[in-house]
C-alpha cells in the first residue's frame, strides 16, 4: 500500500516518529514523505533540518513534499491508502478539526479526505486535554479520520498533554486502512 507520512513540529517526538516510519517501511508500505513548513525550515535542539531531511529521504527513497502545490497535486491524484500525520501537533489537529488548509500537511489531509480515504493522526500535544480536547472529539466524529491510541505522557508536570503510542502506528494504520479505529483509544503509559 502507498501512504503519505507527514511530519509536523512536535520536534521532541521526531525520533519516535522516525522509528514509526522505519516500522511502516519494514511492513512493506511505499512511503511519500511530507514536511510541514515549520519542519522543513526549523532546526532545534532536537536536531537540524538537513539531517532530518536526509534521514527521511534515505528511508523513503523519495524527495520530501514541502509545499501546498506539491502536496495537492500528488495526494489529490490519488492512490494513497492512508495519510499518516506523525507526529500531529495540537495546531495541526485544530486545523484539521475546523477544515483549515494553510500548510502542506493540512493540504495532504484535505486531499485525502476529498478522495474519501483514511487519514491517521498521531497526536503529540501539550494541550490535548485543554484547548484541543474539543478538536479531538470533532476529529474522532469525522468520517475517514482515525487516531493512533494515546496516553498522558507526564500527568504530573504536564497534566493536559497527550502523546500517541508510537509503537502502535503500524497496527493503527492497518485498522484505519480497513475503516476502523484501533482500540483502546486511550492507553496506559
Amino acid at each position: 500500500m502507498k501512504i503519505a507520512f507527514a511530519l509536523t513540529g512536535s520536534f521532541c517526538t521526531h525520533n519516535k516518529a522516525l522509528a514509526a516510519l522505519e516500522e511502516i517501511i519494514k511492513n512493506g508500505y511505499a512511503v511519500t514523505p511530507v514536511f510541514s513548513e515549520i519542519v522543513s525550515s526549523t532546526s532545534t535542539r532536537f536536531g537540524g533540518i538537513k539531517a532530518l531531511e536526509e534521514k527521511v529521504v534515505s528511508l523513503c527513497g523519495k524527495a520530501v513534499l514541502k509545499t501546498i502545490p506539491e502536496v495537492e497535486e500528488e495526494i489529490t491524484a490519488g492512490g494513497y491508502g492512508c495519510v499518516v500525520v506523525c507526529p500531529c501537533t495540537g495546531n495541526t489537529l485544530a486545523k484539521v478539526a475546523h477544515g483549515i488548509t494553510d500548510t502542506s500537511v493540512t493540504m495532504a489531509v484535505k486531499a485525502q479526505l476529498r478522495n474519501s480515504l483514511p487519514v491517521l493522526l498521531a497526536p503529540a500535544t501539550n494541550d490535548a486535554l485543554a484547548g484541543n480536547l474539543k478538536n479531538i472529539g470533532v476529529c474522532k466524529d469525522k468520517k475517514h479520520l482515525f487516531f493512533v491510541p494515546m496516553a498522558q505522557d507526564d500527568f504530573t508536570k504536564k497534566p493536559s498533554s497527550l502523546v500517541c503510542d508510537f509503537t502502535k502506528v503500524v497496527p493503527a494504520l492497518k485498522e484505519a486502512a480497513e475503516g476502523r479505529q484501533l482500540q483502546p483509544f486511550f492507553v496506559k503509559t
